[in-house]
C-alpha cells in the first residue's frame, strides 16, 4: 500500500540515499563468518521464488547487484550490500519453501538464515516478501511465528503486484493486513511492490532509511 506514509522530503532523502554507493560486500556460510555488527541492517527473506534479488535490485537501482536466477533456491549464504558511505547494510537470506538441493543442504542454509535473525543485534527490521499473486501461504505463517517467538520486527512486502488488478492488490494488502493485526513482532503497514514497474519502490527505500536512522 502506497498511501501517504511519507512525505515528499522523506522519499526524496531515500532515494538520494540509495543513488550513491551500492556494493556486494560479502556471503558468509556461517555465524563466526559474519561482517562486525558497526552498520544498521535490515534483511530481506521470503520463499525461494518470491523475488528477493529483484526487488533488492530495484531497491538500489542495479541491475545484477544480487544475482538472480530462473532456478529458485540458489541463494545459500547470508549475503550483505553495502549502502552509501557505509551508512546500512542490506542482508538477503536463504529462500525457503523449495530448493534444488539436498534435504541436508537445504536444513543447513535455512538454519543459518533463522540463526542470523536470532543473533544479530543490530537488525533494525527484516521485510518478509510475499508474492501478491498467492498471499500469505502456511509456510509464510510458519516464519511469521519464528520472527514474533525471536521478537524481531518484521514487515510485510507484497511482490509482483504488476501481476494483479489494483482492486486485486487493495484485497489482497487488506487481507494480509488482518492476518498480521495480533502478530506481536508485526510491523503495521504493509506494502505492495513491483520490481518491473518500480510501484512502491520509493516507499520501500523510506522505510529502509525510518528503520535504520540514517
Amino acid at each position: 500500500m502506497t498511501d501517504a506514509a511519507f512525505d515528499a522530503e522523506a522519499l526524496e532523502a531515500a532515494r538520494v540515499l540509495f543513488a550513491g554507493e551500492a556494493n556486494f560486500l560479502m556471503g558468509a556460510v556461517a555465524m563466526d563468518g559474519l561482517p562486525d555488527t558497526d552498520l544498521p541492517e535490515v534483511a530481506f527473506a521470503g520463499r525461494s521464488n518470491v523475488g528477493k534479488s529483484s526487488l533488492i535490485n530495484a531497491v538500489t537501482g542495479r541491475l545484477r547487484l544480487a544475482r538472480f536466477s530462473n532456478e529458485p533456491g540458489r541463494t545459500r549464504e547470508v549475503n550483505f550490500f553495502v549502502i552509501g558511505d557505509n551508512q546500512l547494510r542490506l542482508v538477503d537470506l536463504p529462500g525457503y519453501g523449495f530448493a534444488r538441493a539436498s534435504k541436508g543442504v537445504v536444513k543447513k542454509f535455512q538454519n543459518l538464515g533463522r540463526d542470523y535473525l536470532r543473533g544479530r543485534p543490530n537488525l533494525k527490521r527484516a521485510f518478509l516478501l510475499i508474492d501478491s499473486r498467492h498471499g500469505l501461504k502456511e509456510v509464510d505463517e510458519e516464519a511469521m511465528a519464528a520472527f514474533d517467538t525471536a521478537a524481531v520486527s518484521y514487515q510485510i512486502i507484497l511482490t509482483k503486484a504488476d501481476k494483479l488488478k489494483p482492486s486485486e492488490v487493495a484485497d489482497v494488502v487488506a487481507r494480509t493486513q488482518a492476518k498480521i493485526a495480533k502478530r506481536p513482532a508485526a510491523f503495521p503497514r504493509v506494502l505492495a511492490t513491483s520490481s518491473e514497474k518500480g510501484t512502491g519502490i520509493p516507499e520501500l527505500r523510506a522505510e529502509i532509511v525510518q528503520a535504520c536512522a540514517v
